[in-house]
Order: C-alpha cells, then structure tokens, then sequence
C-alpha cells in the first residue's frame, strides 16, 4: 500500500484491507448472533457506507433486508456540524429491528440526527454498527453497539471514506500525511 495523493492531500497506509474484512467478518457474526428469527432492516447511509454494508451483509446469514438513506455533514477534511437529509426513507419502520449502518462515526452529530429521525417510526429497535469508530472525539449520549474498528482522531480515506469525492475505492484505510 504505497502513499496516495488526493486533491492537495497526501494519505498513508493505515488499515491493511485484510485486517478490515476480519473485523467486518467479527460484527456479522455478533448481528448474526443477535438478530437470529428477528429479519433486521439494515440502513446503510451512503455514500461512505456502502462498502461496508455491502461487505457486512454479504456475511449476514439471518433473512434479512437492506436499505439507504443519504445525509451529509462533511466539507474536506473537516465536519460541518450541520446535518443535512438529502434522500429520504421509504420503508415501514413500525416494529422493526432497524440496524443503521455507517462507515464512521466520530463526534455523532449525524449519527444523532439519523437515530431521531428512525425513533419517529416506532421501530421495535434501533443498533448501530459502524465500520470505523473514533470514540477520542465522540461527544454523543448514545451507545454505538456493533464496532469494526476503533481508532485515533485522524482523517482518513478508502473502503468507502473520501476527500472531496476520491479515494472511497481505495483497499483498506488510509490516514491523512500531517
């Protein structure tokens, strides 16, 4: 994995693709494990985890289903703060075992927003798993139940992460050069 440039940043090699499909391979078997007779409703929020969930579904063996919605709070390489939903859900939540799936979750604000907006429907409950989780600058009051990876506050790139639209499909991770 030699170094990348993307815009007018350099990445490194950070999380080798091997060691991600493991930890993706761990959280399938805890919801496998914990949705068994219970068909979850998978929530992928795009566009940076659609990698993941596409990885961590095909390793569901539970019946199960697999949707999307599309937020935004990032600009570059820093959060905006502000949520914004640009695609909405079109599925029937009452009742449902709903999995939110992101590819990071680092100060929670669109985690946040996301997990008030599911709790409108009724579901019959809600769990995040996410592939990468930066619990050094989360400053939320939820727990995130299903983690691939944890790691340092540091910007990073591949399996579905950009900067400014490059990168996603970079294998395994990268972090940004300071």
């Amino acid at each position: 994995m030699p170094r990348v440039q993307l815009h007018d940043k350099t990445f490194e090699p950070f999380i080798p693709a091997d060691e991600l499909e493991r930890s993706i391979d761990a959280v399938a078997t805890e919801l496998n494990r914990t949705y068994a007779g219970k068909r979850p409703l998978f929530l992928g929020v795009l566009n940076g985890a659609y990698f993941f969930a596409a990885e961590l579904v095909k390793r569901i063996t539970v019946e199960c289903e697999i949707t999307f919605v599309k937020v935004a709070s990032y600009h570059g390489t820093q959060s905006s703060g502000q949520v914004a939903q640009l695609l909405g859900l079109n599925e029937r939540l009452n009742g449902r075992h709903v999995v939110v799936l992101e590819d990071i979750v680092d100060t929670g604000n669109t985690m946040e927003h996301i997990l008030a907006l599911l709790k409108d429907h009724h579901p019959a409950s809600i769990a995040v798993a996410t592939m990468l989780f930066k619990p050094d600058v989360f400053k939320k009051d939820f727990p995130i139940d299903h983690v691939a990876l944890r790691i340092p506050n540091a910007f990073v790139v591949g399996s579905g992460l950009d900067h400014d639209g490059l990168g996603r499909n970079l294998p395994g991770i990268y972090r940004i050069v300071p």
